[in-house]
């Protein structure tokens, strides 16, 4: 039986509210899409590494500093469902890794860990969790996580959960780091799969795959998340790339 596979794909679109073209947006001479693919490449996890896009200028940017990109439907609503349309073609891969674009400081060294979770051969769906700092629980922009004893995520909730009635033994609380792995067959699945009632209220795509019965292994890691969603926020990461030369 041939060994399996593992491919990146960094899911990129031009179309944004708040920051358009953010895939393209120039951080330290870089566009942010490079910095993101430089992160992935660092991560020695993966076979191939790919951008799916629905937007030309981007597919040529990436092809222009040594990447593969591959272009996608500008129907997809989702990042889900523009690796699931990828993935279709491609039956020789068994696991696949959604790779926000908005992330250029993702740690190589967490991508490695959600990788390695499917070394287990029960394991379908895969993400990261890290320890939730005591002012993030009432921050609903903060997703906390709550884990069973095997690592597998029984809920994600903007909610401070779970709630502790009575004074006893501390809990572990983990903020959840929106990175996900999937088998092929499990992220076609999640493809077909309708929006459901606890993900519409609570405005989180991960509940769909709970409420649908799959469920999550959830790895633990120490990396913090510095997203890009506005403009502003590019100033912010330039900073931390000096700091860290």
């Amino acid at each position: 039986m041939p060994a399996s596979r593992t491919v990146a794909v960094i899911p990129a679109r031009h179309a944004s509210t708040r920051f358009p073209g953010k895939p393209l947006a120039p951080i330290a001479g870089r566009p942010m899409v490079e910095h993101v693919w430089r992160r992935c490449q660092e991560a020695h996890a993966f076979d191939e590494v790919w951008v799916a896009t629905d937007d030309v200028r981007i597919r040529d940017v990436v092809e222009g500093f040594g990447g593969r990109a591959v272009m996608t439907s500008p129907a997809c609503p989702t990042g889900t469902d523009r690796i699931a349309e990828v993935a279709r073609d491609r039956p020789d891969v068994d696991v696949w890794v959604n790779v926000q674009g908005d992330e250029p400081l993702v740690d190589p060294a967490a991508l490695k860990v959600l990788a390695d979770l499917f070394r287990d051969d029960t394991v379908h769906m895969g993400t990261l969790v890290r320890p939730l700092e005591p002012d993030e629980l009432e921050n609903p922009n903060v997703v906390k996580a709550v884990l069973a004893l095997n690592g597998d995520a029984l809920y994600f909730s903007r909610a401070p959960v779970p709630h502790v009635r009575e004074p006893g033994p501390p809990v572990r609380r983990h903020a959840h780091l929106g990175l996900y792995g999937y088998r092929r067959d499990t992220l076609l699945k999640l493809a077909t799969l309708s929006p459901t009632p606890l993900e519409e209220a609570e405005k989180l795509e991960q509940l769909r795959a709970l409420e649908h019965g799959l469920r999550i292994r959830c790895a633990q890691v120490s990396w913090r998340t510095v997203a890009v969603d506005v403009p502003e926020d590019v100033a912010r990461v330039e900073a931390l790339l000096r700091e860290r030369g």
